[in-house]
């Protein structure tokens, strides 16, 4: 019995990276990756339809470039289940390298991509090949990120170590409208012939960057100590869906408030201020930049404190702000005030996300037995986010048309998605301290251990 729980000597204390160590490569590398990812979502709303959809005119304009947009999500899923397939058979680590490899490569290609005017209709179609290539790589990365910093993490703080690698969707962000808000510095002119452009390019050098850090990491104890143990799963998704399906489908539920407030008012509403509202392009950025900067704070900061009061409360506090803010930040969007847009952006992506999405990533793992849990999150994540993310902005520029141009009928969509989110995790159990080792069959054993002070 003791030896079958021993661990695996290649990750004897000696020689296993610190769990700090091991978060901060986690969130190095998902910043770099969704850094690629986000770019398209605000070239998406400020170049594209004028560069690969000039043969439309409009709202049409618009609409192509968001879909383009949900393309990506439409392809995350298939990542989620090949990588999250061969992350739970062959480890989580070879599938991180690889998906990090394939995110680079198409964001680069993007940038090189001739316009509309050069080439046609064939633009925008190497457009979206590029983007489903995106798609399947962070589709494959997210669980991979994830499950690196929690299962490396000890159970009294997996809530913050955890939470580095969420640090990367708002860090990411920040990087993206930064490049953007440098960019934005050259004259029109500039920027639409090759100032955006080097935003995409400059991916190779993170893609090093991302690739160098990773290969410094070890395979997590957890997946090593089921391969010890002779237990890994031959059909991860098989087993998912016999086991829990149920966690499954509330998870996904849960997910739903953390997609809308992030795309929404990541990329939709920063086209909605530019070009309906008509307001500077730099004062939308600027906005975004401040509120993802305080996101990248706020998430491990909750994180933290889900360590101490549990995940749940952390999470449930979070969407039901994104509730009850739902229509004044309607209001103020369309008063056109610069000063409060820019703090809508600022509350929006730091205070609003920061606190939804900080817990989630100890949340998500610990609902899930380790034989599947890779394939768990990307399906939970990848799966959830087509509707939940991907197609935010495009059910907001429709809620738009419908309401003449105003946003209460988008601000009636958020109470919506939150109620949808709150119910669902009401339904799960919390899940703070849980043993990520005990052996699971059905639902997860709750293994619940004291918190040991923060050190």
């Amino acid at each position: 019995m003791a030896s079958s729980l021993a661990p695996a000597p290649s990750l004897s204390p000696s020689l296993s990276p610190s769990p700090r160590r091991v978060a901060v490569a986690s969130a190095v590398g998902a910043t770099i990756e969704w850094y690629d990812f986000f770019l398209y979502g605000t070239a998406a709303g400020l170049v594209f339809e004028k560069l690969f959809f000039s043969g439309l005119s409009g709202p049409a304009a618009q609409f192509a470039s968001f879909g383009t947009f949900a393309v990506g999500f439409l392809a995350r899923p298939i990542g989620g289940f090949v990588f999250g397939h061969f992350g739970d058979r062959l480890g989580r680590k070879k599938m991180l390298l690889l998906t990090l490899v394939i995110m680079g490569a198409g964001t680069a290609a993007i940038g090189l991509l001739p316009s509309y005017d050069a080439i046609g209709w064939w633009a925008p179609v190497l457009l979206v090949t590029l983007r489903v290539l995106q798609g399947i790589g962070v589709g494959g990365e997210y669980g991979g990120a994830v499950l690196l910093a929690v299962e490396y993490a000890p159970a009294e703080r997996r809530g913050f170590f955890g939470s580095f690698a969420h640090i990367g969707v708002p860090g990411g962000l920040l990087l993206a409208s930064g490049a953007f808000s440098l960019a934005s510095l050259l004259p029109d002119e500039a920027f639409l012939a090759w100032g955006w452009r080097a935003c995409f390019v400059a991916s190779v050098l993170l893609l090093a960057i991302g690739a160098y850090i990773r290969l410094s990491v070890m395979e997590t104890p957890a997946f090593a100590l089921v391969q010890e143990r002779k237990e890994v799963s031959r059909m991860p998704l098989r087993d998912l869906l016999a086991a829990q399906p149920r966690r499954l489908l509330l998870g996904m539920g849960t997910r739903f408030i953390e997609g809308f407030t992030f795309n929404f008012f990541s990329v939709y509403l920063l086209a909605y201020v530019v070009t309906t509202l008509g307001l500077p392009r730099s004062l939308a950025l600027g906005g975004v930049m401040v509120g993802a900067a305080l996101g990248v704070v706020l998430v491990p900061i909750t994180g933290a404190l889900s360590d101490r009061v549990g995940r749940k409360p952390v999470f449930r506090v979070g969407a039901w702000l994104a509730l009850v803010v739902a229509f004044p930040v309607a209001a103020l969007v369309q008063s056109a005030d610069e000063v409060a847009v820019f703090a809508v952006f600022v509350v929006g992506l730091g205070l609003l996300y920061g606190t939804i999405y900080g817990p989630l990533a100890a949340f998500w793992s610990e609902l899930f037995d380790t034989r599947y849990r890779y394939t768990a999150l990307s399906t939970l994540y990848q799966v959830s986010g087509v509707v939940a993310s991907g197609l935010t902005p495009l059910i907001a520029a429709w809620l738009v048309t419908r309401g003449g141009g105003s946003l209460w009928l988008v601000a009636g969509y958020n109470v919506v998605v939150a109620a949808i989110s709150l119910t669902s995790a009401r339904f799960l159990p919390e899940t703070r301290g849980r043993d990520l080792d005990a052996a699971v069959h059905g639902e997860p054993a709750q293994h619940v251990l004291e918190p040991t002070p923060a050190r």
